[in-house]
């Protein structure tokens, strides 16, 4: 914490490693962009959250030097509020480099689908010598360790438990979903069932959140009342998970049930006991 402050500017670095990440609230931008590090070429990740959507807004670059790539979002990009970037201490990292690493990011965040990319298209990945390939995948691999500390999974892919300790069931408005806890809240299994519709009273961000599953073909449409979840989903709760089912509000807690009725409140509330 380069000021002592933990909302402030961040330095991230790792023993035995040449990268150095940098976490910059926009609010400090300016401030702060005439450090040396923001002359470095590097790969860059905007990141803004919205009260109306479960999911961030992301977006992915490159930029040698990073500052004036950066200085043009703080202009015309609104939606991010912090940005992390990575760059290297020795310099070593050319053209090829950041365009590789900006190349495998955006593939990474498409796949996990744990975020809505403002990115367009994805960048083609340069062509690299053998010994580049391989030092930049190691820098690529460092880079990503870094995230999940720093409180970002956008890159991550829900890991699927094939033997979950409890597996549990929604069943309401003639849809059935199978889904369990998980270690980042709670994971719904594709082929899970979801109504069309939703009722008028349900909270903005669970309306918001179906559109952005809709858009990414998570939830496709199937028959004339219902969607279908084409792929494992973790939901940041099992409240969240059932009101996207249910499409209105309801208490997790209580309609996730194991097959013979018990509810996951009567589980979690076993454990304490």
């Amino acid at each position: 914490m380069v000021d002592g402050s933990p909302s402030g500017l961040k330095f991230v670095e790792k023993s035995n490693w040449t990268g150095l990440g940098i976490v910059c609230p926009r609010s400090r931008f300016n401030e702060v962009k005439s450090r040396p590090e923001f002359g470095k070429a590097g790969v860059y990740v905007l990141i803004g959250r919205s009260g109306a959507s479960e999911l961030p807004q992301a977006y992915v670059g490159e930029g040698d030097p990073v500052r004036a790539r950066l200085e043009d979002h703080y202009k015309k990009r609104d939606f991010w509020t912090t940005v992390y970037f990575f760059t290297s201490k020795d310099e070593n990292l050319n053209k090829a480099h950041i365009q590789y690493l900006e190349h495998k990011l955006v593939s990474l965040a498409e796949n996990a689908k744990r975020s809505f990319l403002e990115n367009n298209t994805t960048p083609t990945a340069p062509t690299l010598s053998e010994a580049d390939h391989a030092d930049v995948e190691g820098f690529l691999q460092e880079m990503l360790l870094c995230f999940p500390v720093l409180g970002e999974n956008i890159f991550e892919k829900p890991i699927f438990v094939s033997k979950p300790k409890q597996n549990l069931y929604l069943k309401s408005k003639g849809i059935s979903a199978i889904g369990y806890e998980s270690e980042n809240g709670f994971l719904v299994q594709k082929g899970a069932t979801a109504v069309s519709a939703t009722v008028p009273s349900v909270h903005d961000f669970v309306v918001s959140l179906r559109n952005d599953l809709i858009k990414r073909g998570i939830l496709k449409k199937k028959g004339k009342s219902f969607f279908e979840l084409t792929a494992d989903y973790e939901f940041s709760s099992p409240s969240t998970a059932a009101d996207v089912l249910i499409g209105a509000s309801i208490s997790g807690r209580e309609c996730w049930k194991t097959s013979d009725g018990t509810s996951l409140r009567e589980l979690q509330e076993k454990t304490v006991d």
